[in-house]
């Protein structure tokens, strides 16, 4: 298929575009850099740097392409920095999707696939946490996405638009020749791995006193490749709906930090410090749909395999990429 990524040049798209185009995909990145590499986009892929709020732009960009389908990575995902500038947040991954929507659907793409998050739920009533949670999300970033949900819903049901939005838990890791750089890094894993580079003197732990076994907050971490081929079967015709991408077991962040060591073989100092508000013990995707309906498996569901392939990239590039 000709499929269109916005985002590509992000950590979790640049990878879904190296395995699409692994799978025999033509693809075309859509992307401002504002928060991507375009070093991250790989060379077999079509990059066009562009705007989603410029729709014009963004249309001519799909018709050129010949898109057949649409991943959209292209979001804001800080939470913190939602709570403080809700503005950024609706504007781009609201009204901005929604001109990709329209774009789309002039261009005549009939399948769309989302990268959602599991933030939409909001503190879970249960875990593991399945498909029909309700969804109270606590930040403007998990109601910017829930909100893009219910669009997608109302073009499948009016325009029969065909969409898979898959809710994210932890992403992890790293392909052989891609990684994750962030300008503002919040994700425990790199973080951590940094000062196992020397780059930091020590690591953050944000509550001790939590009801898990260790007192740290447990999370789902799914390897990067993993996630990236539940987007390739997403694109088989009739899948439809909304599912949750996790392995269905969590680490706390003690066992990370453990594992990181023993993976790089350094000593990893970490430092004690209050609960973060709104911080839940823990959670942990059901994702017996995703494996059931799509014919997803994960490969590398440890964390050992996680936190491996992370390093090695790192190792590789301690500084990420250079653009």
């Amino acid at each position: 298929m000709n499929v269109f990524v916005t985002g590509g040049a992000g950590y979790i798209g640049s990878i879904c575009v190296e395995e699409l185009l692994n799978a025999g995909h033509s693809v075309t990145v859509f992307d401002n850099l504002s928060e991507g590499h375009r070093s991250a986009v790989d060379p077999r892929a079509t990059f066009v740097q562009g705007c989603l709020s410029d729709e014009p732009g963004l249309r001519q960009a799909l018709l050129q392409a010949q898109a057949e389908a649409v991943l959209h990575f292209a979001a804001n995902a800080l939470v913190g920095e939602s709570m403080t500038n809700p503005s950024k947040y609706f504007r781009n991954n609201v009204c901005s999707g929604l001109n990709l929507l329209d774009a789309a659907r002039a261009a005549g793409v009939r399948k769309f696939v989302f990268s959602s998050t599991c933030a939409t739920y909001g503190p879970p009533d249960r875990v593991p946490m399945t498909e029909d949670l309700p969804q109270r999300p606590i930040n403007p970033y998990g109601e910017s996405k829930l909100m893009f949900e219910k669009m997608l819903s109302w073009y499948h049901e009016l325009h029969g638009l065909e969409f898979v939005a898959f809710r994210y838990f932890n992403a992890a890791g790293a392909s052989e020749h891609y990684g994750e750089h962030h300008r503002i890094e919040t994700h425990l894993i790199p973080n951590v791995l940094k000062v196992a580079l020397g780059q930091a003197a020590d690591c953050q732990i944000f509550g001790t006193d939590y009801p898990t076994p260790d007192g740290t907050c447990i999370r789902d971490y799914i390897h990067i490749v993993d996630l990236a081929q539940a987007h390739i079967l997403a694109l088989q015709p009739g899948q439809q709906g909304f599912f949750n991408l996790g392995n269905g077991d969590g680490y706390s962040v003690r066992q990370v930090i453990e594992m990181c060591e023993r993976i790089s073989g350094k000593t990893i100092p970490a430092v004690e410090k209050p609960r973060r508000p709104g911080d839940p013990p823990k959670l942990v995707a059901g994702a017996a749909k995703a494996i059931g309906e799509l014919g997803w498996k994960p490969k590398y569901p440890k964390l050992e395999d996680i936190v491996a392939a992370a390093w090695h990239w790192h190792r590789q590039h301690p500084h990420g990429y250079s653009d």
